[in-house]
């Protein structure tokens, strides 16, 4: 059984005592790959025992604190020195991270430069890129933390719809997903997004799920902010994997409660200027383990919606549903769900599990949107990945350059302020 995820509102207590001992085994492999980088980073370095004293104690409290948050911290509640522990393990799961992939590639490289260089020019570097590799790894740390930490920047992102209505030239999504609010997440995070999102005046505002990360009792008070959202038609929910980790069912209701539209493989018509909008949502993709009746279903979400529609747009947490969307016929789906990778490494691999990872693309007719995610999940660092805020416009197909509109070119090459940054 893995570790359960920062902000599932699982907590170690609730595993059954069989479950609980395995466990053991993943903690084993996180401390025995603490000894791996400190044998490979330590031991080269002109530091002595004093220096290989405290890098050796430094790993241990990673090897410490990062279980401890993983199981513990994700209380939003705690205070303290409870409060204190979770910031640090969650920042030396990134930190570890970033070193231990850091580590590995570089010993391939050692290896590699071993086998081809005189022993006098590859003397110096074991000692020089274990220095690279510290460094590199506490200032991505470091950077990753700020951004993951500040306000995220506004994304705008112009979406060629065919046959467009002249009444929807312009029509504005404001869009809002994988904010997580939980244990390093919370109020004043949500409220500098509302205050950002609401002077956008978007004609809709649409939050494409993992909000949360824990229960309802915990976080409705860091959630509130988002009562005052506010767009023309409204603003909608649709469920991520972390709402369903969380309670699907207690976070859906407080969803509406707080003023919501949430769509749950439905769909409602907005009437703009005289044209159309069919604007539908589905559950998250992998809802049916969780409960088989909420398979998530495009099709089923566009049952019923007029034909005559201006543009016809479907809000999906997981990139993944865009092939049953395309086969529905939508005109974009909006998802948030892979953070773009979140940071280096992560962000080069994620590719390699979704078939869209961040930005504009294209799928037959469909056009998809994926956000890199307004907050973050885990650790709080978001190197080379900032987090977004982002504003859809539909426009024209005619009045999009030719050769993008026909090549379906989708590398955010229609995203003003994101260019060339898909994937």
């Amino acid at each position: 059984m893995a570790i359960p995820e920062p902000g599932s509102g699982l907590a170690i207590q609730d595993i059954p005592g069989h479950m609980r001992r395995s466990l053991l085994n993943p903690v084993l492999l996180l401390s025995l790959l603490h000894a791996y980088v400190g044998l490979r980073l330590l031991m080269p370095l002109p530091i002595g025992i004093a220096g290989r004293t405290i890098g050796a104690a430094l790993l241990l409290a990673s090897a410490v604190l990062i279980p401890w948050s993983l199981r513990h911290g994700t209380r939003a509640e705690r205070r303290g020195l409870a409060q204190a522990a979770t910031w640090a393990g969650l920042i030396a799961t990134g930190l570890f991270s970033t070193l231990l992939v850091s580590t590995l590639l570089r010993d391939v490289l050692l290896l590699g430069a071993h086998l081809i260089l005189p022993a006098r020019l590859y003397a110096p570097l074991p000692v020089r890129s274990a220095l690279a590799v510290i460094y590199f790894s506490l200032v991505a740390t470091a950077m990753g933390l700020l951004m993951a930490r500040g306000r995220p920047r506004v994304v705008d992102v112009d979406v060629p719809v065919l046959h467009l209505p002249r009444a929807l030239h312009g029509f504005l999504i404001a869009q809002i997903s994988d904010v997580h609010v939980g244990s390093t997440i919370k109020r004043g995070f949500v409220e500098s997004i509302v205050e950002v999102v609401n002077r956008l005046k978007a004609d809709v505002i649409a939050l494409t799920g993992d909000v949360v990360d824990g229960p309802v009792q915990q976080l409705a008070a860091h959630t509130a902010p988002l009562a005052r959202l506010s767009a023309r038609h409204g603003a909608f929910f649709v469920t991520g994997n972390h709402e369903y980790y969380s309670g699907e069912g207690p976070w859906s209701r407080e969803m509406s409660r707080l003023g919501l539209r949430v769509l749950k493989n439905e769909h409602v018509v907005l009437a703009h200027d005289g044209a159309s909008v069919v604007l539908a949502g589905v559950d998250d993709f992998g809802a049916q383990y969780f409960d088989p009746a909420q398979r998530s279903d495009p099709a089923a979400a566009l049952q019923g919606a007029p034909a005559d529609a201006g543009a016809r747009i479907l809000l999906a947490h997981q990139p993944k549903s865009a092939s049953a969307a395309a086969a529905a016929g939508f005109d974009l789906q909006i998802s948030g769900h892979t953070h773009g990778g979140q940071f280096w490494p992560w962000n080069l691999l994620v590719r390699y599990f979704q078939p869209f990872t961040g930005g504009l693309h294209r799928l037959k007719n469909l056009w998809v949107y994926v956000s890199r995610g307004t907050g973050y999940w885990g650790p709080p660092t978001r190197f080379g990945v900032p987090p977004e805020i982002t504003l859809l416009r539909l426009v024209p197909t005619e009045l999009v350059p030719s050769g993008l509109a026909r090549a379906g070119l989708a590398r955010a090459g229609l995203a003003r302020a994101d260019l060339g940054a898909a994937g």
